[in-house]
C-alpha cells in the first residue's frame, strides 16, 4: 500500500512541469505547439519588420512607404505555414489601414491597399497548394526537381561497348520539365545484353507527366528483374491495376545482343520500329503486333526479330513524331525517315535531337526519339 501510494503521488518533475504549462499565456503556447522551430523565430522577425516599415512610412522615411510590407508577406509565403501567414497577414492589414487612414482620413489609398492585397491574395494561394502537396516553402519546387532528375536517370543508357552509340532525344509538349514519353534502360550483368522501353503515356505535358514518373519507376523496377518475353505483359497487368480512366499506355521493348547484334522488338500499339541497312541504304519498317497497355487483360507479345549488322541503325521513337490531325500516318513517316537518311551523312552526337527539330519542332505534344547505331567494320570507336 505505502508503495502504491507513492507511487501516485506527483513527483516533483511533474509538480514543476505542471507550474510550468500554467505560466504558459495562449500566445506562448500557440508558438509552443502550433508553429514549427524554425517559425517561432521567423514569424516574430517578420511581424517586426512589417510593423517597423509601417512605423517609418507613418514618419514619412524617404526611403519606406507603405506598400513596401509585400515584402515580409513574400518571405513569409515561402518560410511560413498558412496559420502563421494569416496571423502575418493580419497585421500587415492593420498597418496598412492604420497607416492610409492617418495620412488621408477620408480617403485611404486604394493602390496601395490593391498591392498590398493583391500580394497577399496570390501568397495566400499558393500557400494552400503547398498544403495540399504537403510541403512548406520551395520544397514542393525542390521534390518535383527531384522527380524530374529521377525520371531522365531511368532513362539514362548505361555505357555501350566500342562499336555500339546511342543517341536519345526527348521532349514535351509546349517546352514543359514533365511529359508523358519516357525511357528505361538496362544491361545486364554480364553485359551482353541491353534493354530499351520507350513508353507513351497517354495525355501530354504535365497531364501525363504524373503517371509517367510511377509508371518510369515501375516499368524500370520491371526492365532486366523479369524475362524479356514478359516484360510489357507484366506492365500491362501493372497498369490495369491501377484503375486509371485514362490508364493505357503505348511502348515498345527492344532486347539487344551486343555481341551478335541481334535483336528482338515487342510492341503494345506503338509505331512501327525502322532498320537501317547499310548494305541497301535503305530504311525498313517493322510493326510486331501487340495491343496498348492498360486495356485487355492476359495479353502475350510476340517479338519482332532482325540483326544490326556493321553500319546499321534501329530508330525507336513515339506518336508525337509522326502523327498530324487530318493527316496520313504514311506522310508523318516518310518525313522521319528522310531525316534519318539525310542524318547518315553527318556526325552522330545530337543526331536524334536534330531529327526531332527537323520533323516536330513546334508540334504540341510530347516528342521521343532513340537512334541505335553500329560502327561499320573498321570505324574509329
Amino acid at each position: 500500500m505505502m508503495a502504491t501510494a507513492a507511487m501516485d503521488r506527483p513527483t516533483a518533475r511533474s509538480r514543476d512541469a505542471a507550474r510550468r504549462r500554467r505560466r504558459w499565456s495562449p500566445v506562448t503556447f500557440w508558438i509552443r505547439h502550433r508553429l514549427l522551430p524554425a517559425e517561432a523565430f521567423v514569424l516574430p522577425a517578420l511581424l517586426a519588420l512589417t510593423t517597423v516599415l509601417g512605423v517609418l512610412a507613418h514618419l514619412h522615411n524617404p526611403w519606406v512607404q507603405t506598400s513596401m510590407v509585400t515584402l515580409p508577406l513574400l518571405l513569409g509565403g515561402f518560410t511560413l505555414r498558412f496559420t502563421a501567414q494569416l496571423v502575418l497577414l493580419a497585421v500587415a492589414a492593420v498597418v496598412v489601414l492604420a497607416d492610409s487612414a492617418t495620412m488621408n482620413p477620408s480617403r485611404p489609398d486604394p493602390g496601395t491597399v490593391l498591392l498590398v492585397g493583391t500580394t497577399a491574395l496570390v501568397v495566400l494561394v499558393m500557400s494552400r497548394e503547398r498544403v495540399r502537396l504537403g510541403v512548406r516553402g520551395t520544397r514542393g519546387e525542390s521534390m518535383l526537381f527531384d522527380l524530374r532528375e529521377r525520371l531522365q536517370a531511368q532513362g539514362r543508357v548505361p555505357k555501350l561497348p566500342n562499336g555500339w552509340k546511342v543517341d536519345v532525344a526527348l521532349k514535351s509538349a509546349g517546352g514543359q520539365s514533365f511529359a508523358g514519353d519516357f525511357l528505361i534502360a538496362s544491361r545486364s550483368d554480364q553485359g551482353g545484353v541491353l534493354q530499351l522501353g520507350l513508353v507513351d503515356v497517354s495525355g501530354k505535358g504535365l497531364d501525363a507527366g504524373t503517371r509517367a514518373l510511377l509508371l518510369s519507376g515501375a516499368f524500370g523496377g520491371l526492365l532486366g528483374s523479369v524475362p524479356a518475353e514478359e516484360f510489357l505483359a507484366a506492365a500491362n497487368r501493372y497498369l490495369l491495376r491501377q484503375g486509371w480512366e485514362e490508364g493505357f499506355a503505348t511502348a515498345v521493348h527492344l532486347v539487344l545482343d551486343l555481341e551478335s547484334g541481334e535483336y528482338e522488338c515487342y510492341s503494345a500499339g506503338h509505331p512501327p520500329t525502322a532498320h537501317l541497312n547499310a548494305a541497301s541504304g535503305e530504311w525498313e519498317l517493322r510493326e510486331p503486333p501487340g495491343p496498348v497497355l492498360g486495356v485487355l487483360p492476359e495479353v502475350v507479345y510476340e517479338p519482332s526479330r532482325g540483326r544490326l549488322a556493321p553500319g546499321d541503325s534501329l530508330l525507336l521513337y513515339t506518336d508525337g513524331l509522326v502523327e498530324r490531325p487530318g493527316r496520313d500516318l504514311s506522310v508523318g513517316l516518310d518525313r522521319l525517315l528522310g531525316a534519318a537518311q539525310t542524318l547518315q551523312t553527318k556526325n552522330f552526337p545530337g543526331g536524334a535531337m536534330r531529327i526531332v527539330d527537323t520533323v516536330a519542332r513546334s508540334v504540341n505534344d510530347d516528342r521521343a526519339l532513340v537512334l541505335l547505331c553500329r560502327a561499320p567494320k573498321g570505324a574509329a570507336s
